[in-house]
């Protein structure tokens, strides 16, 4: 039974991953200004990013979904496909986690490192871009794959909002074949053979950070070097 429905089980899995892959996507990006404005020393700009990662923290995501998806068309009258409403929220939701995870690694960046930018007169963009986020990500890399690991199987969710993604195209197989343990099994064997993978890449950046700081602690990069390869890389 599970080998006559196959292809349209990796159907599901492809609109699933897509859903992943934008939503991971965007959300690294977006998370950047929001971890920013949330560092912001205007007390009302720092407020504003801090509810805004707050409210998609401590509310389901599942509450997240219907909301965008039921509540938002009527209060704006517009109607959004599942797909689009499902991107909306998934991204909504990993951008205010993924925020915190920058938050996180731009607090970790050494001040004299900033100092050595601030010397170079580089602009606050500069030294973002150049100094704080490649160090911050670096130091991060753990913690970003856990999330995307997380979202990845949070998409199963959409399936709520009838997005044809694995699960909703696993309930439909076990509604119509009465197979509910082959279908679903299934389900989550392919969700593991995807997952399964990065959670093993994380585990192992972890224990290689681990035995740098071990080997080296508080190894910090000289302000000297610093100095040299950020103007190298302006010029």
């Amino acid at each position: 039974m599970i080998s006559t429905n196959f292809d349209t089980l990796l159907g599901g899995l492809g609109t699933t991953l897509q859903l992943a892959i934008i939503t991971i996507a965007l959300s690294m990006i977006l998370a950047v200004p929001v971890a920013v404005g949330r560092m912001s020393d205007i007390a009302i700009i720092r407020w504003i990013f801090q509810i805004y990662i707050e409210i998609f923290r401590c509310t389901p995501m599942l509450v997240q979904l219907f909301w965008i998806y039921y509540a938002m068309p009527a209060l704006t009258g517009v109607t959004l496909p599942g797909f689009t409403s499902a991107i909306i929220a998934l991204t909504a939701n990993l951008t205010a986690f993924m925020a915190e995870a920058y938050r996180s690694g731009f607090q970790a960046v050494p001040v004299e490192q900033i100092e050595a930018g601030v010397m170079l007169r580089l602009t606050p963009m500069q030294r973002l871009v150049h100094i704080i986020l490649p160090q911050a990500l670096r130091q991060q890399v753990p913690v970003i794959l856990s999330l995307n690991i997380s979202m990845f199987k949070d998409t199963a969710l959409v399936s709520t909002i009838a997005v044809a993604d694995l699960m909703f195209i696993s309930n439909t197989i076990s509604a119509q074949s009465y197979r509910a343990l082959e279908v679903f099994t299934s389900a989550a064997v392919i969700y593991f053979i995807v997952a399964f993978p990065v959670s093993l890449i994380t585990s192992y950046l972890e224990r290689r950070m681990q035995q740098n700081g071990q080997k080296v602690p508080g190894r910090r990069r000289p302000v000297k070097t610093l100095v040299e390869a950020v103007k190298k890389e302006a010029n």
